[in-house]
């Protein structure tokens, strides 16, 4: 009898040792990831609800904000490990010594310039106010180019920074005449009658940038392989929302508080595949903000960007 208490003893040891040990396998790393309720962030939601088919031992925890300040402010402090931001304001916090990268591309195109339906020409908007959601922002670039199409300056507008959500019903109300935002708030003013598109985006500025996914440096140097999954799920995921299949819609849904048929307008209008940020491209975005007095010193392409990650996905 002393033997067999013995041999259960050591069973019932064995048993709950094995058992602690599963349970410390199965945990998972998690990061914190923020973003705005836009289409632009449209890989992360995907990333997130197929999260078991693209990783493995990583979890994506999305942290929703209602402002790009807000979001910064997370992203600077470390209380979130990544963003979907507008990659200047990213380029700007780099600036001032937040050690950020950026990674990978949100999205292509999908900046769209709406005017209300009297407006025929970028000189129709002389004296008249122009919403954008950020001075940092792409939307911002994409105005300064639009003015110069007319031959027209900042002097000849009145610029308001306004959050996307309130823009077509600001349209609407003639508070404003023209806005240059994420989607789905341009297609959403087309779509309810209130304005029309002046421009796309790549009538202005051909391979735009605009938001990218940003990671905290030490989230890279301290847990690569971490970072790596990630990354790699989100290219998967961004070539899975382009092909706009019955999922697709399911999944833009389950983020964006948009009709159908905006839904259907917007994703026209945007694109998810190739997210590998270029660095042609982006120095013309950074010519952009020295012309534009936006940045004194915006970080190097060799400083900002870490292409190391996007570069080990095998893309189909």
């Amino acid at each position: 009898m002393k033997k067999l208490s013995t041999i259960g003893l050591m069973l019932i040891i064995l048993f709950t040792s094995a058992c602690g040990s599963n349970e410390v396998v199965s945990e998972k790393e998690t990061l914190k990831i923020g973003y705005l309720p836009i289409t632009h962030a449209a890989p992360l939601y995907f990333e997130k609800e197929f999260a078991s088919t693209y990783m493995d031992g990583v979890e994506i925890e999305l942290v929703k904000f209602g402002s790009w300040i807000d979001l910064m402010d997370a992203l600077n402090t470390g209380r979130i490990d990544g963003a979907s931001v507008l990659i200047e304001l990213a380029m700007k916090a780099k600036e001032k010594g937040v050690d950020l990268k950026a990674v990978a591309l949100g999205h292509k195109d999908g900046n769209a310039a709406i005017v209300a339906p009297e407006i025929e020409s970028v000189t129709d908007l002389k004296g008249e106010t122009v919403a954008i959601p950020h001075t940092l922002s792409s939307q911002n670039i994409l105005l300064h180019d639009m003015l110069k199409e007319g031959d027209m300056t900042y002097n000849d507008i009145n610029v308001v920074e306004m959050t996307p959500p309130e823009m077509p019903s600001a349209l609407a109300a003639g508070t404003i005449s023209s806005y240059i935002v994420a989607e789905p708030f341009g297609a959403l003013g087309v779509t309810l009658n209130q304005g029309k598109v002046l421009y796309q985006s790549e009538d202005l500025w051909p391979n735009s940038l605009c938001c990218a996914l940003v990671l905290r440096n030490d989230v890279i140097k301290h847990n690569r392989e971490v970072a790596q999954q990630l990354v790699t799920g989100y290219v998967k995921a961004g070539e899975k929302a382009e092909k706009l299949d019955e999922d697709a819609y399911d999944v833009h849904k389950k983020y964006l508080s948009v009709d159908e048929q905006a839904l259907d307008l917007s994703l026209e209008w945007i694109s998810y595949d190739d997210l590998r940020l270029e660095k042609e491209d982006y120095d013309v975005l950074r010519e952009s903000l020295l012309e534009m007095g936006l940045s004194e010193g915006p970080p190097s392409y060799e400083a900002f960007v870490d292409n190391s990650l996007i570069d080990q996905v095998k893309v189909e």
